[in-house]
């Protein structure tokens, strides 16, 4: 006999989330460890690409998992619908989803393709937000170099533009940052639209006091944002100090190799493991964090905030993140310059640490968060 008192939720991700090497994936499956930790069962739904499957390390947290190729290629690209979208239809998941009446969590605008077929007309449909897309794709049009790659994404920036008008189709939408939910809150003012900011790996957290010599900066640096990033902070910060920069990453362009290459005090360390780069983030005495992109909650931030000492970024880092009062901002190179100076010589110390566990413990909680999420899912 079927346990009613049981709760089941279908999740449906963009792509295979283990292992949580990169930004969006970490939020799925930590949010996917602690709903099982809750007692909820959950359902997966993932699409492959470049990713192993099946994932031992997932079976120990879902109740079933299914795998969906992604459809690439020319055909997704030239359809109408954005291509992140197109490449993710299924009528094989739209089949699975509509055999019962669990509620659906739809992950990223990549899965919404099926958000308003009629067949999950009665099901609950929640969105999980982790960037507005179109301005995420407009700001690669605009650091994109490759001329042959700035078409794309501008073309994808309109369609998803466009293709954000299915969310009307959400029971609720639970949004990474303050600053989103706010956006949606604008377009959407029928719909429930809340902030609940990403899961992650921390529980607690693990920062060495005292002070270390040199300044990191972290990401995976085959993305533009992140390699233009790295390049600023040479050529505009680290250029003009002898501090020591460490940039750890995966994938980094020839370009960027170079120019680390041409400054004694910049090391360039490529695809570190987990256990270096953790390392590296504990004995950083200041954590250089900047972005020309504020989209999303960015999770390096994230954590960092549980495992680094100072932490240094300029405004768009922490745009809508609540992180603001924890993080020392430079609006520009000179004020990013005469901070890091500042931060250097300072030793992170108990009433540091005392302020940022206070703010983490209230909105970043994994713990919390589960809990604030059951409320929203299965509330009448």
């Amino acid at each position: 006999m079927k346990n009613t008192s049981e709760k089941h939720l279908h999740i449906v991700a963009f792509a295979v989330p283990y292992p949580p090497n990169y930004g969006g994936v970490i939020d799925v499956f930590y949010k996917i460890k602690a709903l099982h930790r809750a007692g909820i069962k959950v359902h997966l739904h993932a699409f492959t690409y470049k990713r192993h499957t099946p994932s031992e390390e997932l079976a120990k947290y879902c109740e079933s998992i299914h795998y969906y190729p992604r459809r690439t290629g020319w055909k997704a690209n030239c359809a109408v619908k954005p291509y992140i979208v197109q490449s993710r239809l299924s009528g094989e998941l739209v089949e699975r989803l509509a055999q019962d009446d669990y509620p659906v969590l739809f992950e990223g605008l990549h899965t919404c393709g099926v958000i308003d077929h009629p067949f999950l007309k009665d099901k609950k449909k929640i969105y999980r937000e982790s960037n507005i897309e179109h301005h995420y794709y407009y700001n690669l049009f605009q650091s994109e170099k490759n001329i042959l790659k700035k078409p794309y994404f501008l073309i994808e920036s309109l369609k998803l533009r466009l293709f954000q008008k299915k969310l009307k189709h959400a029971d609720l939408m639970m949004v990474v940052s303050q600053k989103d939910t706010e956006y949606l809150q604008k377009h959407f003012p029928e719909k429930k639209v809340v902030h609940l900011p990403s899961f992650h790996p921390n529980e607690t957290l693990n920062i060495v006091s005292g002070q270390g010599d040199f300044a990191l900066y972290h990401g995976n640096l085959a993305v533009a944002e992140n390699y233009h990033a790295a390049e600023y902070l040479i050529q505009k910060i680290f250029s003009h100090t002898d501090i020591p920069l460490v940039i750890a990453g995966l994938n980094p362009p020839d370009k960027l190799k170079r120019l680390a290459g041409q400054h004694q005090n910049v090391t360039l360390i490529e695809n570190a493991d987990d256990d270096r780069m953790f390392q590296l983030i504990r004995e950083a005495q200041v954590h250089v964090l900047i972005t020309f992109q504020a989209t999303g909650l960015k999770l390096k931030l994230l954590n960092t905030l549980y495992n680094g000492r100072h932490i240094l970024v300029n405004p768009a880092m922490v745009s809508g993140t609540l992180a603001e009062d924890i993080c020392e901002q430079g609006r520009d190179a000179n004020e990013l310059r005469s901070k890091l100076t500042t931060l250097m010589k300072e030793s992170f110390d108990e009433s540091a640490m005392k302020k940022r566990k206070k703010l983490l413990e209230r909105y970043y909680s994994n713990g919390t968060n589960v809990n604030r999420m059951m409320g929203l899912v299965w509330s009448k």
